[in-house]
């Protein structure tokens, strides 16, 4: 069945043919790694794992590229202000290097927890600074660089199609308020691609250069390794909506002035998360939440959020609010119990995928991955009249997808003693009709990760 994708480049639903058959090669833009990720953050990491997971499911292999940023992100979006990095040593009372290390392995146990596969090859700017500096004499020697007090630039005159991802009106955007200003710069757009260490300061993070000691601009890493990971297979480059306006636009520029040849054929953006009331989540205003706070310490299962985000399409602005956390952890709920009450019904077995609710599944998350569309399709099966057997085996099919862990929804019998305990409790304060302590036995029971289920058939309690 054909895969159509929205290509930022386009503006339009294309569809998608990999370059090389049966073969996708997808560079995914991983974390700046100077704090923990935000919610916001961790929405487009989803995004980007159900479309590597919709390609799979559709039968292509996948080569998934992530890079690591831990060097050269600057506080300001056009080169201004201090490397994030040396920011987030100063804050810790740590070298930049050890920021690094330890928010790169927060962000992958984030992954783990929300079930996000992992990239078949993990990148760190630092790791490969000879390839940014060779991609960068390479646009020196074609005449698309020019030097700075503070670095070597990329002048963004010299490349006609500057514009064509972002369709900015640079004129309007010169004159905003928000540009920041820098009196060497030829043009404002022009972006840094080796900035120079500070005189007489030695950076955490620093560098030999045919130019002089620094590091690399931030947008050099990820053309340097796309190409080098990824060679002829540049299929499709994923990121966050807010990478559509610089980042993405200056790796195109300085990817295809150094090449000549066209630099990825999509380019998928997932939209922002914001908080009730409109704002958009960032860490630059102090507003963000991490998947710790608000889940796992809140003993919410981080796959609640993971089905929070099916409930919005990924090209639309997702806002974040109790409200939806508690509607979202309700429908997981209801999820799991059916496909408990399935197993239930057939002994734990499963039957043959139904190929008709297959195809209208794969219709609808292969349409620039509908996943609202896609869990009403799940549903629509889950109460259709087709066996239980082959419901069984039609939506642990659906969670290749989904990657909710359906197949790993646990029952009673595996209650720890503490929880089997307060269950208890509960039983007999509702056979003495007490329901305050039944209610608040059912609270303290939800506080510790477990649900509570009351219904014909007796009380059921299940991990979340």
């Amino acid at each position: 069945m054909d895969i159509y994708l929205y290509n930022s480049l386009t503006r339009k639903k294309e569809l998608f043919q990999p370059i090389k058959d049966q073969e996708v090669g997808l560079y995914t833009c991983g974390p700046t790694v100077y704090n923990y990720a935000h919610i916001g953050n961790l929405r487009t990491f989803i995004f980007e794992d159900i479309l590597k997971r919709i390609l799979s499911f559709n039968g292509l292999t996948v080569k998934h590229v992530m890079n690591i940023t831990d060097v050269g992100h600057l506080t300001g979006d056009r080169d201004m202000g201090e490397d994030k990095l040396e920011k987030g040593a100063r804050r810790e009372g740590k070298t930049a290097w050890e920021i690094a290390a330890y928010y790169t392995e927060a962000f992958k146990q984030d992954m783990v927890h929300l079930n996000i596969l992992a990239p078949d090859i993990w990148c760190k700017a630092t790791d490969n600074i000879p390839e940014q500096i060779e991609l960068i004499k390479i646009l020196e020697d074609k005449g698309f660089t020019y030097r700075t007090k503070d670095g070597i630039y990329f002048d963004t005159s010299k490349f006609p199609g500057y514009t064509k991802l972002s369709h900015q009106d640079l004129e309007a955007l010169q004159e905003g308020a928000r540009v920041e200003k820098n009196p060497e710069k030829r043009n404002f757009t022009d972006f840094a691609l080796w900035k120079f260490s500070p005189q007489g300061a030695q950076r955490h993070m620093e560098w030999e250069s045919p130019w002089g000691t620094g590091f690399p601009g931030w947008h050099i890493e990820c053309s340097a390794m796309s190409m080098k990971f990824l060679g002829d297979q540049l299929d499709i480059h994923c990121g966050g909506a807010d990478h559509v306006d610089v980042h993405h636009t200056n790796e195109i520029a300085q990817s295809e002035a150094a090449t000549g040849k066209p630099f990825f054929n999509f380019w998928m953006h997932g939209a922002f998360l914001n908080i009730a009331g409109g704002k958009k989540m960032a860490k630059s205003d102090e507003n963000f939440l991490t998947l710790e706070t608000t889940f796992i310490n809140q003993n919410i299962n981080p796959l609640t959020y993971r089905f929070a985000t099916f409930q919005s399409h990924y090209r639309k602005p997702m806002e974040y609010s109790d409200e939806a956390v508690d509607a979202a952890q309700n429908g997981l709920h209801h999820l799991q119990n059916q496909v408990r009450t399935l197993l239930e019904n057939t002994g734990g077995k499963s039957g043959t995928v139904n190929a008709e609710f297959r195809d209208k599944f794969l219709q609808k998350i292969n349409d620039d991955l509908n996943m609202p569309q896609a869990m009403a399709a799940a549903q629509e099966m889950l109460k259709s009249t087709i066996s239980d057997e082959d419901k069984v085996a039609t939506v642990f099919d659906f969670d290749e997808v989904l990657g909710l862990d359906l197949a790993k929804v646990q029952d009673a019998d595996e209650l720890p003693a503490e929880i089997r305990q307060k269950v208890d409790a509960r039983q007999k304060a509702r056979d003495e009709k007490n329901w305050a302590l039944s209610d608040q036995l059912r609270d303290e029971i939800l506080a510790m990760g477990y649900v509570v289920q009351d219904s014909r058939d007796g009380m059921k309690v299940f991990k979340q």
